[in-house]
C-alpha cells in the first residue's frame, strides 16, 4: 500500500473548502438511508487491549505529511499489535446496529473532490468473519446483524493508514444505530468490551467536536481560532472523561453548546463505545490535541 503526495499542487484550503463541502453533502446522504504476533481472531489474546478515540478529521490526514498524521503515526508506535480491530466508525450510521462480515473488507472513498491519491488510496486489511460470529454473540441482545456490503471508509483507514501501515491485522466495523439514545451507545460499548482480553483493539473514530460548516466558513475567510463554544466543549468532555462521569457523557449534546458542537451527532457517539468498554482501572491519556480549521476538534483519547 502506498501513500502518494498530492499531485496537483493545490493548496491544503482550497481542497477542504470545496471537498469539504462535497464530503458533507455525501455524509448527509449515508446518513439517511507494539506486540508480538497476529493469533488467529477470536481466540484469547497475550494481553488486554486498551481502547482507542481518535479525532479523525480531513480524509486528507491519511496521505499528508501534518501535524495530525505524526501524531498518529506516533501513536501507532505505543500501541501492542492487536490480533485485529473493531472500529466504530461516525461514518457509518444508518438504522441498525450491522458487523462487517467480509473476508476481504471493500476500501470505501465516502466522499469527493479530493486528490486522485486520495480516491486510489488502498487499505487491504483482511477482514475477519469468525471474529464477527463471536462479536454478533456479544450483541445478541442489541441486535446486532452481520452486512457484507459495507467495508472500511475513511473514519476508519484513514486513522488506520498510520497506526497500522502494513494493514496486516483482520479490521471489522460496527455500525452506529441512528435511533438509539446515547445511553444504549454506553451499553453497546460496555457489551464488547471483553473483546479487550481478547487481544482485539476497539477504536471508535470520530471527532470530540465536529461543525464541519462552522468549520468550512473559517477556511474560506482564513480564520483559525477555536469559538469559545468549541473549546468548551472539548474541555467539558474530556472532564466528564476524566471523572468517569456517565451520565455527563451521554447528555452532552443536549445542550445548546453540545448542538452548536454537533449539528449531527455521528462524529461524537463513537466515543461512547469507547467509554463504555474502558473500565475504572485503565489509565486515561490524551496522546492528541488541538483544533483543525477552528470547529474541528483533534483529541485523541485512550484508555489502558
Amino acid at each position: 500500500m502506498s501513500r502518494s503526495p498530492r499531485q496537483d499542487g493545490q493548496p491544503r484550503r482550497a481542497f477542504l473548502t470545496g471537498s469539504l463541502g462535497a464530503l458533507l453533502a455525501v455524509g448527509c446522504q449515508r446518513l439517511a438511508g507494539a506486540g508480538q504476533g497476529n493469533a488467529e481472531p477470536g481466540k484469547p489474546g497475550p494481553r488486554r487491549m486498551p481502547v482507542l478515540f481518535a479525532g479523525h478529521g480531513s480524509p486528507l490526514n491519511a496521505i499528508e505529511d501534518n501535524r495530525w498524521s505524526q501524531a498518529f503515526r506516533a501513536l501507532g508506535t505505543t500501541v501492542p499489535r492487536p490480533r485485529a480491530v473493531l472500529a466504530v466508525s461516525a461514518h457509518w450510521f444508518v438504522p441498525g446496529t450491522f458487523l462487517t462480515d467480509n473476508a476481504r473488507p471493500e476500501t470505501i472513498h465516502d466522499f469527493g473532490g479530493f486528490p486522485r491519491a486520495l480516491h486510489e488510496l488502498q487499505y487491504p486489511a483482511p477482514g475477519a468473519p469468525d471474529l464477527a460470529r463471536r462479536i454478533s454473540a456479544l450483541l445478541a441482545t442489541h441486535s446486532a446483524r452481520p452486512r457484507s456490503d459495507w467495508g472500511l471508509d475513511h473514519g476508519t483507514w484513514s486513522v488506520l493508514v498510520h497506526l497500522l501501515p502494513a494493514a496486516d491485522v483482520p479490521v471489522l466495523q460496527l455500525s452506529i444505530d441512528a435511533r438509539l439514545p446515547a445511553a444504549k451507545h454506553l451499553e453497546i460499548g460496555k457489551a464488547l468490551a471483553p473483546l479487550r482480553d481478547e487481544g482485539v483493539l476497539l477504536l471508535g473514530s470520530g471527532n470530540v467536536v465536529h461543525n464541519l460548516r462552522d468549520a468550512l466558513a473559517n477556511l474560506r475567510s482564513g480564520r483559525s481560532d477555536t469559538p469559545p463554544w468549541a473549546a468548551q466543549f472539548d474541555h467539558d468532555v474530556s472532564r466528564a472523561l476524566t471523572q468517569r462521569d456517565a451520565q455527563q457523557l451521554a447528555r452532552a449534546l443536549d445542550g445548546q453548546s453540545g448542538r452548536s458542537a454537533h449539528p449531527s451527532p455521528e462524529h461524537y457517539l463513537p466515543l461512547l463505545y469507547v467509554f463504555g468498554a474502558s473500565s475504572d482501572r485503565d489509565t486515561l491519556s490524551f496522546p492528541v490535541e488541538g483544533f483543525d480549521a477552528g470547529s474541528i476538534s483533534m483529541r485523541s483519547i485512550r484508555f489502558g
